[in-house]
């Protein structure tokens, strides 16, 4: 296709963000990398880059093998995209929320009088 695109124009076409606007954002706030440097929106990549994104707790690498401007399927996106992200990083999104959730069986409605007074006193150990 082309021997360079825009960062956030590949990261969109690849799928790793819904929106440009977002891929945009995360490299503005600093949460992509080329080559082990931080970048702009607009720097142009090429092919053999490598590009390491956060998202969250996640660190996912590519390597790219054709730049592409154009929204991929989810189905062709190997062919430009090679995910080099180790077991480690995606072993986190499995890993437990550190939050305190309180779950109801669905169609149980809202807590009764002595179930709320329960809950006050369970999040009152924390």
């Amino acid at each position: 296709m082309t021997a360079t695109v825009r960062i956030d124009k590949y990261l969109w076409a690849i799928r790793v963000f819904k929106t440009r606007s977002e891929a945009a954002e995360a490299c503005r706030s600093g949460k992509v990398y080329v080559n082990e440097t931080q970048v702009k929106s607009s720097r142009d990549i090429k092919a053999g880059d490598s590009i390491e994104v956060r998202k969250g707790a996640v660190h996912y690498r590519y390597n790219v093998i054709e730049p592409i401007d154009k929204r991929q399927g989810a189905k062709l996106v190997e062919q430009y995209a090679e995910n080099v992200t180790p077991q480690s990083e995606l072993d986190k999104l499995l890993a437990p929320v550190e939050t305190i959730f309180l779950k109801r069986e669905r169609g149980n409605g809202r807590p009764t009088k002595k179930e709320r007074r329960d809950i006050d006193r369970l999040m009152d150990g924390f």
